[in-house]
C-alpha cells in the first residue's frame, strides 16, 4: 500500500547543475556578440571536455532547433533556458549532433538530451562552447551564474535562483 509513500522533494528552479563537464566561463567571454552582449539573456558557457548535454535541472523541453544544435527548456518556476552547442554551428545543418529527447517531454536533472561531436565541430574551425542562457531574465532578479571553475557534469552548481 502506498498510504505513507513520501513525496519526492523537488528543488526545480533552485539551482542548475553543469550540463556538460568542462571549464565554466562567463557569457561575456563567448566569442559571439549575440551571446556575449547578453542580447538573448544572461548565462554561462562551458568549454566542454565531454560530448553529451544533460538536463541542468527538471523541466520540459520546449523546442529543439531544426539543425539539432540547440534546444529550449521551461522550468516549473517559469524560467526559460536556451542551451546552444557551439558558435555558428547552425552552419553544420545538424551534422555532428544527435538529439536524445523530444519537444514537449518532461525531463529530470541529469537526463541525457543531446550528443555532439566536438572533434567535428572544431575541425570545421568552430568553437564548441556550450552556452546556457535564461531568456526571460527580467523575471528572475535573484539569479546568479557561477563561473571560473572546472565543472563536473550533473554535480557542479553553475546557477542559483
Amino acid at each position: 500500500m502506498a498510504f505513507f509513500k513520501r513525496k519526492e522533494k523537488v528543488e526545480t528552479g533552485k539551482e542548475l547543475k553543469a550540463y556538460v563537464s568542462g571549464q565554466v566561463i562567463p557569457i561575456t567571454e563567448v566569442n559571439d556578440p549575440v551571446f556575449s552582449s547578453k542580447a538573448l539573456g544572461d548565462g554561462i558557457a562551458i568549454r566542454p571536455s565531454g560530448n553529451t548535454i544533460t538536463a541542468p535541472c527538471n523541466g520540459e523541453i520546449s523546442m529543439i532547433a531544426e539543425t539539432s544544435h540547440a534546444f529550449g527548456m521551461v522550468l516549473s518556476n517559469g524560467a526559460e533556458l536556451l542551451i546552444h552547442v557551439g558558435i555558428d554551428t547552425v552552419s553544420l545543418g545538424g551534422e555532428g549532433f544527435r538529439v536524445l529527447t523530444e519537444s514537449g517531454k518532461k525531463v529530470k536533472q541529469g537526463e541525457p538530451l543531446l550528443e555532439f561531436d566536438q572533434a567535428l565541430i572544431e575541425s570545421k574551425g568552430l568553437a564548441a562552447d556550450c552556452i546556457m542562457i535564461v531568456t526571460n531574465m527580467d523575471e528572475f532578479a535573484n539569479l546568479k551564474f557561477i563561473s571560473g571553475m572546472d565543472a563536473v557534469q550533473n554535480e557542479t552548481k553553475v546557477c542559483a535562483f
